[in-house]
């Protein structure tokens, strides 16, 4: 993976903020790409093992499959997920079919990937299950951002959502019914800021003008009520580099 990420610009002067502008959506998948492979690969210089949790949704699959290809040692590489749906893995509308169709394979067929949902598990057994696998924190985190400015599965005023904001948990079950940008799946299992705080590299995903003037709002102010992706530069911990196309 030879493709340089262009540097990256302050927004409005914000150190919690970095913004990459690419000119083409290639552009954008490579340098996104090697942007993810070099934080993993700086992670396995200095432990044996890195933790990477992924967001679905169709903007980062392409992103996915050129991480596949990036020469790393995979199978010191746990994969898991930010989010997902109250569906099992198998799913074609699970966030882990989607990973496991974009990422795992090639180069990264290796990795060891760990699923929210499993079969015979209750949702409050796949979210204490989360929580124990999530003792081991996440070094690399990548999200997206819905057009209602939602992140993971934390929507705009959300039942209980200043709850899974506060909470020491690193995963909570949520319930999203009334939420229009959660669709058909009201049910629910999303990381926290408590969960994503830990993370040494946070990525955000999005392209198009309307997310540009969206995120442009988002990072306007502080109130992950309104738009809960600002939990993504709001949460103490690492800076966030966002990486954007037309």
């Amino acid at each position: 993976m030879t493709a340089v990420p262009p540097e990256p610009a302050p927004h409005a002067g914000d150190p919690r903020v970095s913004l990459y502008t690419y000119d083409s959506p290639t552009q954008w998948v490579w340098g996104a790409a090697v942007t993810l492979s070099d934080a993993l690969a700086r992670v396995l210089e200095r432990k044996p093992r890195a933790r990477l949790l992924l967001s679905g949704g169709t903007t980062p699959a392409p992103v996915y499959a050129a991480l596949a290809k990036a020469p790393l040692a995979w199978a010191d590489v746990d994969v898991a997920l930010v989010d997902e749906r109250w569906l099992m893995p198998d799913d074609p509308d699970s966030n882990a079919r989607l990973v496991r169709e974009s990422l795992l394979k090639g180069n990264a067929a290796k990795a060891r990937f760990e699923t929210l949902t499993r079969p015979g598990r209750t949702l409050q057994e796949a979210v204490a299950a989360a929580n124990m696998h999530a003792r081991n924190p996440p070094d690399v985190v990548v999200l997206g951002m819905g057009e209602d400015g939602h992140t993971a599965s934390l929507f705009p005023h959300m039942r209980e959502l200043d709850t899974a904001l506060a909470t020491s948990q690193p995963y909570v079950a949520v319930d999203a019914s009334g939420c229009a940008g959660a669709g058909r799946w009201a049910t629910r299992i999303s990381l926290t800021p408590a969960g994503l705080r830990p993370a040494g590299t946070r990525v955000m995903l999005i392209r198009g003008q309307r997310k540009r003037e969206l995120l442009e709002r988002v990072l306007a102010g502080e109130d992950a009520r309104e738009y809960p992706a600002r939990i993504a530069f709001t949460t103490p911990g690492a800076p966030l580099h966002v990486h954007w196309c037309p």
